[in-house]
């Protein structure tokens, strides 16, 4: 009986797919013979006789089980493998990109979104809660419930421009129900709204092209605690001109004509909205109206839209002639001025003139400003005068006057259009030193030229500054160093860069492809080309078959 025990226990075993340790003949005999010399006796109190270790020790033997029980991990420790990740998020994600991974995990409820957001670890600064908000792909309830856990952290204060961040970044998502929330807040909070308050309410909804709700705003500014006075009045006219929508514009200043008495920067508004479209008799009858009815007095501003209307219009001579007689009419020449001239010159292809007048701006003490230098140098380049456009690049950095990101973008845009990339590099190098940064377009425009003209060098420092930047590659930069990597004859590590865009899920175009497979086959690396082309043909089935899914909305 206890043989055909045994081997009873035994078969199942041997019908799993456990591995057992081997049973050594001296702990058979044992088992056998305790089992025999119990045999006998009653069965009950045989079972009761064995102990509990006594079995473990021997199951432990048969199946290699440790007889010692796991020791329980307290709450607080964490794994290696966890405290390796977090190790690697913190080094790679920046504190707003960790705040929004939170919401990503689409967790219910307002304690767990705020306790999630506490375990990130991040001290939250007024700059930190404007990245959060005014970057990434929100919902309208996931953006308040931030808003909410950030109103109690102690470096943000529930101030004014602290709702003005908040009001923004809302109504640029069009998310306008929770801004009326907001507003509701604004006011049981006593926090009264400013002049920015208003006109980025005006201008989300123009921009989302709401036009009477903008001016229904002005209409009901006292229920949300402004007032609704001139300087309103001139945000709201400002919006609308800004947006083209200068009909609206004159429509609101003819309806409050009476109501609220007006100044010369209403009439500006309005001047300046009807000379964008060279609309010369508007022009010229708010102008009398502005002197003859309120009795003001035109200024510079007054001045230079009229001067943009007369060059819109094409009455250059006309512009000249009432820029020259300035100072008889009482007004100084300003920057505005000077720049509205340059604009004139410009639409007529005449660079000199607009030289010229740039160099008078600078004898006669009116400082150029950054409009100057990016209506001015991005005409020059492109009417292809590179030298100078370098020359006043040079004066603008000369007088300590930085271009944005997106100026050196469209600067470095024409240059790579024509001609060799010596002058694109010249700017790019001015740009570096002065300590300007460049966006991922201008990077991919210097690699397109460099390879195309086979500078491997230029191309490769370029990459590697490019991800030192915090770039991330795409499918045209890794076909550019393919490209110019196939040129020069370093096809191992083309191979290399290609399965790492392969790697990335980017599959490259057929003619770089076909580039480095001719030219491995002219190396006779037959086998090197032949994994590839696996590798490649694998890639362009899976990403047909995603564009496939897409197509028919199968989102995976």
């Amino acid at each position: 009986m206890a043989i055909l025990r045994i081997l009873g226990f035994l078969r199942p075993l041997q019908r799993s797919r456990c591995q057992l340790s081997p049973l050594s003949f001296a702990s058979l005999l044992r088992f056998l013979s305790v089992d025999l010399c119990e045999g006998s006796s009653d069965p009950i109190e045989s079972n009761t006789s064995l102990s509990e270790g006594f079995v473990l020790e021997q199951l432990s033997e048969l199946l290699s089980i440790d007889p010692e029980p796991p020791k329980a991990r307290l709450l607080t420790e964490k794994p290696a493998q966890e405290s390796a990740l977090i190790s690697l998020r913190d080094r790679i994600l920046t504190p707003d990109e960790k705040l929004r991974g939170v919401f990503l995990q689409k967790l219910r409820g307002r304690s767990a979104v705020e306790s999630a957001l506490s375990t990130v670890g991040v001290d939250l600064t007024e700059k930190i809660f404007a990245d959060v908000l005014n970057r990434g792909s929100w919902s309208g309830e996931a953006m308040v419930s931030f808003f909410d856990w950030a109103m109690q952290q102690p470096k943000v204060t529930p101030c004014v421009e602290t709702y003005n961040v908040m009001l923004k970044a809302l109504g640029r998502r069009k998310f306008f129900d929770f801004v009326g929330e907001i507003l509701l807040r604004m006011k049981n909070a006593d926090v009264q709204p400013n002049a920015e308050t208003v006109e980025i309410l005006m201008d989300s909804y123009l921009r989302a092209r709401q036009v009477s709700k903008a001016v229904q705003l002005f209409r009901e500014l006292e229920e949300i605690g402004a007032k609704c006075n001139l300087e309103s009045l001139n945000i709201l006219l400002r919006c609308l001109c800004r947006r083209s929508h200068v009909k609206v514009a004159n429509s609101v200043f003819n309806t409050t004509k009476g109501e609220i008495p007006f100044d010369n920067a209403t009439y500006n508004e309005i001047i300046g909205g009807w000379a964008k479209f060279g609309r010369l008799d508007k022009v010229e009858h708010y102008w009398m109206m502005m002197m003859m009815t309120d009795g003001l007095s035109p200024d510079s501003v007054t001045f230079s839209h009229i001067i943009e209307a007369l060059g819109r219009a094409g009455r250059i001579d006309d512009a000249v002639d009432v820029f020259e007689k300035l100072e008889e009419r009482g007004s100084a020449r300003d920057t505005m001025t000077y720049n509205a001239m340059i604009s004139n010159f410009i639409s007529i292809g005449d660079f000199d003139r607009c030289i010229e007048y740039y160099k008078g701006m600078t004898q006669s003490e009116c400082l150029p400003n950054v409009d100057t230098y990016t209506k001015l140098i991005g005409a020059l380049l492109k009417g292809r005068r590179v030298a100078d456009a370098l020359e006043l690049f040079d004066d603008m950095l000369g007088k300590g006057i930085l271009p944005s990101t997106g100026m050196i973008t469209c600067f470095i845009e024409p240059l790579c259009s024509f001609g060799p990339p010596h002058a694109a590099m010249l700017l790019y190098k001015k740009s570096r030193k002065a300590g300007c940064m460049l966006s991922l377009k201008a990077y991919k425009l210097l690699l397109m030229r460099l390879s195309r003209f086979g500078k491997s060098g230029m191309v490769l420092k370029i990459w590697e500054e490019m991800q030192d930047n915090g770039y991330a590659s795409d499918k045209e930069v890794y076909e550019y160093i393919v490209n110019v990597l196939c040129n020069i004859g370093q096809v191992d590590n083309a191979v290399l860069v290609v399965e790492e865009s392969l790697h990335k899920g980017f599959c490259l175009g057929r003619i770089v492809y076909s580039k480095l497979n001719n030219k491995l086959l002219e190396m006779n690396k037959i086998e090197t080309a032949y994994r590839l082309f696996l590798k490649v043909k694998n890639a362009r089935l899976n990403a047909n078959s995603q564009s496939y899914w897409r197509a028919n909305g199968w989102h995976f």
